[in-house]
């Protein structure tokens, strides 16, 4: 179970997204995609899950094309996205964000399984089930997101931006959550984002992409190692 990317293109009117892209990510892999605001990160993860068009280029999960397709049937085929900026539905009780999950999935017993798992991986939501999601704190939010989208199954996990505007040390226990579950459960995950030295922490590899175009890729300790990509890229 391989994503393939290859010669990805995507155009917003006269604005070149994403720029003859290529990667290719194996299955069970953690690879975060690094880059500036503007690189592009947000608008791969937007059309690799359906909620963009591409223009040219191909992406296949598991040997069949992904692009073209809805959002809710690329979540049946285990493609789940975490939107940026904690996608609840401020509206609904953390116990009815949770449910939505679930919600096309006919095996109930295990979306009741997979609901217990999140709450035993965030024991705050169990504690906050009848409240409504907008009051909850931002690391809550962020929690409830990543934990609905787990009660779906997903077998490829895209991750938008999970720590923005947390504080560090929530911040470290989402990230410690993401590689918990993805080597319990044996995700996939591309995660993007601009908090690289924690991404990187729990990442396979780095993908570091800059005006839609990759620049490089390699493992942590490469893309750490190496003084130029650390200062244009890695703030330090």
């Amino acid at each position: 179970m391989t994503l393939i990317i290859e010669k990805l293109h995507v155009q917003h009117g006269a604005i070149t997204a994403i720029d003859d892209l290529s990667f290719t990510i194996n299955q069970g892999e953690l690879v975060t995609i690094i880059g500036s605001n503007g690189a592009g990160k947000t608008t791969l993860l937007r059309a690799l899950s359906g909620l963009l068009p591409v223009t040219a280029g191909r992406a296949e999960w598991k040997g069949k094309s992904i692009l073209g397709e809805r959002p809710e049937d690329l979540v049946r085929r285990g493609i789940v996205h975490v939107s940026e900026g904690k996608a609840v539905i401020p509206e609904l009780s953390v116990a009815e964000n949770l449910e939505l999950g679930g919600i096309w999935r006919k095996d109930k017993l295990d979306v009741a399984a997979a609901t217990a798992e999140v709450l035993e991986l965030f024991p705050r939501l169990g504690e906050r089930m009848k409240q409504g999601a907008d009051t909850l704190s931002g690391g809550e939010r962020q929690m409830l997101a990543i934990g609905r989208a787990m009660i779906a199954r997903p077998e490829l996990l895209l991750l938008d931006e999970p720590s923005l505007g947390l504080a560090p040390l929530i911040i470290d226990q989402i990230f410690a959550a993401v590689d918990a579950l993805r080597h319990r459960l044996g995700l996939t995950v591309v995660l993007v984002e601009q908090n690289a030295m924690s991404a990187l922490s729990i990442a396979d590899r780095g993908i570091i992409i800059n005006l839609g175009q990759l620049v490089t890729s390699g493992t942590p300790s490469d893309l750490l190692n190496d003084p130029a990509l650390r200062s244009a890229y890695l703030g330090y």
